[in-house]
């Protein structure tokens, strides 16, 4: 029973971040108004979200108490969720905090492709079936896909499942491959500096502006995929450097196709099938 209740909250949590987040983020021009100065484009868009008119606003004068409390929740679910993240079977041992920052990322996102793949199948419900097709679900796929394309990728550092190159990897002495990690940590860390030193001009601004999509949607994909982009580069960067650390003293290893066998997965479809 405990053991289900500490899953629960596992999944639990990436959800209510989403919720919150994705709460923020759409009422962000309420935040920028407010802690960045007037704007007339940003007060004419934020009319244009339809927020409750009745609710009291409890900073400034666009910040009402859901938005605060939205605000509030991203934190509290973020630090609840790093907290009780749990490996899975098939996933990478040995965690520190930061490697538990990018698992409960990666919960994040597995959700976010359920989330994506509900307003996919969502459209085509409408779309085909009630011939009444939506104004928001193409621009909402892209969006969320523009989210899981960056946190995997952390994920995928975290876990050591991207994509590499072993052929001649496998024939050096352990020294030589920790000086091949050595360069290609020192490629990954530099390309994160040098993206984030000349992309934050940009992103600033993009932010600052709050700019949108330009469609009857009109989501702010730009004012939120761009500082993103920077934010995610940087924590696999990190991530590439903790991985460098813990992996240090590990003994060499030869990897082969049966790598991709997860055999914990083989024998619970065994049990499930009842196969000896």
């Amino acid at each position: 029973m405990e053991q289900k209740s500490g899953a629960l909250i596992e999944w639990l949590m990436p959800l209510a971040f989403i919720f919150c987040a994705g709460w923020v983020t759409w009422h962000m021009p309420a935040f920028i108004l407010d802690w960045g100065g007037e704007s007339q484009q940003l007060s004419e868009q934020f009319k244009r979200l339809d927020v409750a008119p009745n609710l009291p606003v409890v900073m400034g004068q666009y910040i009402d108490i859901l938005d605060l409390l939205a605000l509030i929740g991203v934190l509290v679910f973020a630090v609840i969720g790093v907290l009780t993240v749990r490996r899975a079977p098939m996933e990478f041992e040995r965690w520190s905090n930061l490697d538990k920052l990018s698992v409960f990322i990666g919960r994040v996102t597995m959700l976010l492709v359920v989330l994506l793949t509900s307003v996919m199948l969502y459209e085509v419900f409408v779309r085909y079936l009630l011939n009444a097709g939506t104004l928001w679900a193409n621009e909402l796929s892209l969006w969320l896909a523009s989210f899981v394309f960056l946190c995997a990728g952390l994920y995928a550092m975290q876990q050591r499942s991207h994509i590499r190159i072993f052929l001649i990897y496998d024939l050096m002495p352990r020294f030589f491959q920790r000086v091949c990690d050595c360069i290609s940590t020192l490629l990954i860390v530099s390309f994160a500096f040098f993206l984030v030193y000349g992309g934050y001009g940009e992103a600033f601004a993009k932010f600052g502006r709050w700019e949108t999509f330009g469609t009857a949607f009109d989501p702010p994909i730009p004012a939120t995929i761009k500082p993103m982009v920077l934010f995610i580069v940087s924590l696999v960067a990190a991530q590439a450097v903790l991985n460098l650390i813990t992996d240090w003293n590990d003994e060499p290893v030869v990897h082969s196709a049966a790598d991709d066998i997860d055999a914990d997965e083989i024998e619970r479809l065994k049990k499930t099938v009842g196969a000896d």
